[in-house]
């Protein structure tokens, strides 16, 4: 959550979206069309498969005084030399739009398309190329507009974002024999609205207050589930020094989460569908997974020692139990930048991956190699206002359940002469709430966690040339009976060389992930890739 808040003597501070970066005034749209040759090894075996692949994409950026924006779209066509590497159709792509439509009135807009690991307990191929085992093709999509406006001394907004998200059934998942079967995520459509009234500290009295109120529905097509809270609060903020604020909220929240009981053809066996997803059962009564309708709180302080600085943290009870939220943030020069944020929320697969998506940056880097331009994990920035952010905590696996997720995620990003690089770190935990509905499947109550990092460098090496290498690991404790926790890492780089509208490249990878009761599988990849951009 981002407050506006006014500490004595210290000015005005604004939200990030007007503090966007100078340069105003251009747009650049770059379609193009690419042909590939990869090589995948798996060193286990010694097995080593080959594909081409021809893919088209279109890489736009604005940065307008009213349209602040990004989209890096491609669709790749396999062509298999192997049996055991299918013909694919990829898709992979991010889009963020930040737009200023009229006085007080702004649109906010982003979509994502990529391949991410699906079930928790399975396989963790941390380079998604081809033949991969537990991989989902994902795709979603948000956009709505905000109003803000002052009566008076009053400072009056409004919102509404609605959002769609779709998930393909994943490939083969690797589990052991035996390990019980999850439903599979289908598709969702959400909708978030919220007002706000708030004053500043010395415009009406010595301290700020705020008075909100929020709406959040989702409807699943997986089990007919539903997601549906209500909210009402109130903030007071009071600065103790021009630097420093106490801040405390008080305020009363409903939220229920629902689903309908799969078909069985016997006892518990569910029936299956043509895609693998259980069969609604539309005449079963309607199962509550999650129910809270009380008051919560919190209390904290707020430091903005300058411009460039400013870290905020609450604590209080929320969920029913205590709940720990913050942000930190620090813009060391116009091009490095480092921010910290502490969550702590009731929410789905298909709310937090489009939240994820809404908070990242309207500039970021895209990826040259077929390797990382996947947007499955940490997605830097390029404008130096933010550092960007990272959706591991979405993409740890894929869940139909609802659930209550904690974490820290911390990232940063610099460019210093030639090099641009950057990073992410994190840790989330997630406490599932499912209806016992299928017999051996009990998820209620159980936490499932991840730890991961990743590392980027970019050299600009000539004015046609560069390389660029990331580094990742993750780290995935299911938390189910009979599942044992899973490690990814790996490594990619990337050689890149521009002959006018050509630019060819040359990319390898290596990774590995440790599966309970498998050995250590490593796998590595190379490609050759043309480009031309018309």
């Amino acid at each position: 959550m981002i407050r506006t808040l006014v500490l004595g003597g210290a000015g005005v501070l604004c939200t990030a979206s007007a503090a966007l970066a100078q340069d105003r005034g251009h747009v650049a749209v770059t379609p193009y069309v690419e042909v590939g040759q990869s090589l995948i090894a798996d060193l286990n075996n010694d097995d080593v498969l080959t594909y081409s692949s021809l893919a088209a994409g279109i890489d736009v950026a604005s940065t307008t005084r009213r349209v602040q924006g990004q989209l890096s779209y491609r669709y790749e066509r396999r062509f298999s030399w192997d049996k055991a590497v299918g013909d694919d159709d990829i898709h992979y792509g991010l889009a963020r739009l930040s737009a200023h439509v009229a006085a007080g009135l702004s649109l906010e807009a982003g979509g994502i398309a990529t391949r991410t690991r699906a079930d928790i307990r399975g396989a963790a191929p941390g380079i998604v190329t081809a033949n991969d085992a537990n991989i989902s093709q994902i795709y979603a999509v948000f956009g709505g507009p905000s109003y803000a406006t002052h009566a008076g001394p009053v400072a009056v907004a409004a919102s509404y974002l609605a959002g769609y998200t779709k998930v393909k059934v994943p490939t083969f998942t690797g589990l052991p024999a035996g390990s019980p079967r999850l439903d599979y995520y289908d598709s969702s459509f959400g909708q978030v609205a919220g007002v706000s009234l708030g004053v500043n500290p010395g415009d009406v009295a010595p301290v700020g207050a705020t008075l909100s109120a929020g709406w959040n529905r989702e409807d699943a097509g997986q089990l007919d589930g539903r997601f549906e809270s209500w909210r009402v609060r109130g903030d007071v903020l009071a600065p103790v020094s021009p630097y420093v604020a106490l801040t405390a909220g008080l305020g009363y929240e409903r939220i229920e989460t629902s689903q309908r009981s799969p078909l069985f053809t016997s006892p518990g066996a569910p029936a299956l569908d043509s895609s693998g997803r259980y069969v609604t059962d539309d005449s079963s009564p309607r199962r509550i997974a999650y129910r809270t309708d009380g008051v919560y709180y919190d209390a904290g302080v707020v430091w903005r020692p300058n411009r460039r600085a400013s870290a905020e943290a609450h604590v209080g009870k929320r969920y029913g139990s205590i709940s720990y939220t913050g942000l930190v943030t620090y813009r060391a020069s116009r091009s490095a930048t480092i921010a910290a944020d502490a969550y702590d929320t009731v929410t789905t697969f298909g709310q937090q991956l489009r939240s994820g998506l809404n908070s990242l940056p309207t500039s970021f880097i895209s990826a040259r190699d077929a390797f990382t331009q996947q947007y499955n994990g940490c997605v830097f920035s390029t404008s130096g206002s933010t550092p960007g952010g990272c959706l591991n905590d979405v993409f740890q696996s894929i869940t139909t359940a609802s659930y209550r997720a904690r974490g820290v995620d911390a990232v940063f990003s610099a460019t210093r002469g030639r090099n641009t690089y950057g990073g992410g770190v994190g840790y989330a935990n997630r406490r599932l709430y499912n209806p016992d509905t299928v017999q051996g499947v009990t998820l209620y109550g159980i936490e499932d966690q991840s730890v991961y990092g990743q590392l980027f460098f970019n050299r600009t090496l000539t004015a046609v040339s560069s390389i660029d290498a990331t580094v990742f690991v993750n780290y995935y404790e299911p938390g189910a009976a009979r599942s044992a926790g899973v490690w990814s890492y790996g490594a990619t780089t990337s050689y890149g060389r521009r002959f006018g509208r050509i630019t060819t490249s040359a990319s390898a990878g290596l990774y590995a992930f440790d599966l309970p009761d498998v050995d250590t599988q490593w796998s590595a990849q190379a490609q050759v890739a043309a480009r031309y951009s018309f």
